[in-house]
């Protein structure tokens, strides 16, 4: 058999040409003079979606291999999108495939998920050909590619666990927010030459806060006693902190710290409703929430955060690898030649990977699960800290996938297991010293003397 030939065209993108006129067609496939590649969806439907109008192409392909197109466009008005979703059911068409494009194929989404399957696909995936762009053509080549399920779709949670999803992505976003307004409030300090940072460890704390609040009510007017700002945890001594609290603040600088302060107050105010209403949402998955929670260094909102953006139905990932690898904890494939060009990790997984490196850190710290520290610390003297705690974020969400699909806790002793060496095994000493320094311990040489 010769060499088969890709051929683009027009109107026919996936044609393949061989030269045996003999060999068999399936009856999943088209053939016109040649092979086809095997059609997946005969009845479908690409969109090509923008902010105030969306295009919908329709692909009808018959037993003889003839594909039909019927185009229309819709504004993407609640009534008028509620329309596409009647037409595409004139059309018996229940198969919809369009390119994620900012926020404005959410509406879409919602209104078409009730009556269509529809597959949200990465813009990397349905890149028309350069040249031959319009809007028309950008939805026939979307249903083009999908009637042959070349397109890979991305992960959408229900409804409910998308305004979850939503709810604590916000809460992450006002918490950035009172980050930037902190290292704004501690930039007026620092022009005034206020050193509260040198002498507490928290300059937002009860202590230093009530020192700055002093500061503010009379920014002319020097600190003479801090005795009345003591707490019990304070280890700077009272010199130390006047000679921090003597600096020169002037009009302009204490006006803008009396609004970043007040600004904090607001944001703290809002999240603490936010946070009320994510308790309130995320209550009917309390018992998957309880599971998730007895995994290593996970606490109530980070678990919230999991669940938000995994879900509880493991059924749509086929393997704990398929999670680990859309959540961006494992290699990217950059391979040629044989060689791999890097071992970086992909950039996926914008708000859970964070999260499960913070939870990463508190297991690592965390006494009652040795398991854990001890892998890392085996991990880190290898790769170092960075890719130890990626493998433990990844350990974690291994354990979590485990956990929702199993309906079971966390077992430390199953990672433990595999820590242990086998029973009646022989070793050498350098096996021996080996084992022992992946548990943590620190071999040293006998003494000879």
């Amino acid at each position: 058999m010769e060499p088969c030939n890709l051929i683009f065209g027009e109107t026919d993108y996936f044609n393949l040409s061989v030269s045996i006129q003999s060999l068999p067609v399936p009856s999943n496939t088209v053939s016109r003079g040649c092979v086809m590649l095997k059609i997946v969806y005969r009845i479908c439907c690409g969109m090509d979606v923008h902010k105030s109008f969306v295009v919908a192409c329709i692909a009808s392909t018959n037993e003889q291999g003839v594909t039909t197109y019927k185009s229309k466009r819709f504004s993407t008005f609640t009534g008028d999108l509620r329309r596409c979703a009647a037409w595409l059911a004139e059309n018996d068409c229940k198969d919809v495939c369009m390119e994620s494009t900012g926020k404005y194929w959410i509406p879409i989404y919602n209104i078409l998920e009730r009556t269509c399957n529809v597959v949200l696909a990465h813009p990397k995936y349905v890149k028309a050909i350069r040249g031959k762009k319009t809007d028309k053509r950008d939805a026939k080549w979307i249903a083009d590619i999908f009637k042959h399920d070349l397109v890979a779709g991305s992960f959408i949670p229900p409804a409910d666990i998308r305004q979850l999803r939503d709810l604590v992505r916000y809460r992450w976003k006002l918490t950035n927010f009172t980050t930037g307004e902190k290292n704004r409030a501690q930039n007026c300090l620092t022009v005034s030459n206020f050193k509260l940072d040198d002498v507490f460890s928290d300059v937002f704390g009860k202590a230093a806060s009530a020192i700055t609040a002093r500061i503010l009510e009379n920014p002319a007017a020097k600190i003479s006693d801090v005795s009345s700002f003591r707490t019990k945890r304070m280890k700077a001594t009272d010199e130390e902190i006047l000679a921090a609290v003597d600096g020169e603040m002037c009009a302009e600088q204490a006006e803008k710290l009396r609004i970043i302060r007040s600004h904090m107050d607001s944001l703290e105010r809002c999240k603490l409703n936010l946070e009320s209403l994510i308790l309130s949402t995320a209550e009917k998955y309390l018992p998957q929430l309880n599971l998730v929670m007895t995994a290593p260094g996970i606490q109530s909102f980070s678990a919230i955060g999991i669940i938000s953006e995994i879900g509880v139905d493991m059924s749509v990932f086929p393997t704990s690898k398929h999670l680990c690898s859309w959540a961006g904890l494992t290699p990217q494939n950059n391979e040629s030649a044989g060689k791999k060009k890097t071992t970086r990790i992909g950039r996926a997984g914008a708000y859970i990977k964070p999260l499960l490196v913070q939870c990463s850190l508190n297991a690592i710290r965390a006494k009652q699960f040795p398991e854990v520290r001890n892998r890392y610390l085996a991990l880190k003297k290898r790769r170092g800290h960075k890719k130890a705690i990626i493998a433990i974020a990844r350990m974690l969400l291994t354990a979590i996938y485990n956990m929702l699909r199993k309906n079971e806790p966390y077992n430390s002793e199953l990672y433990r297991k595999s820590d242990r060496p086998p029973a009646h095994r022989e070793v050498s000493v350098e096996e021996a010293f080996f084992i022992l320094q992946r548990q943590g311990y620190l071999v040293t040489a006998p003494s000879t003397a």
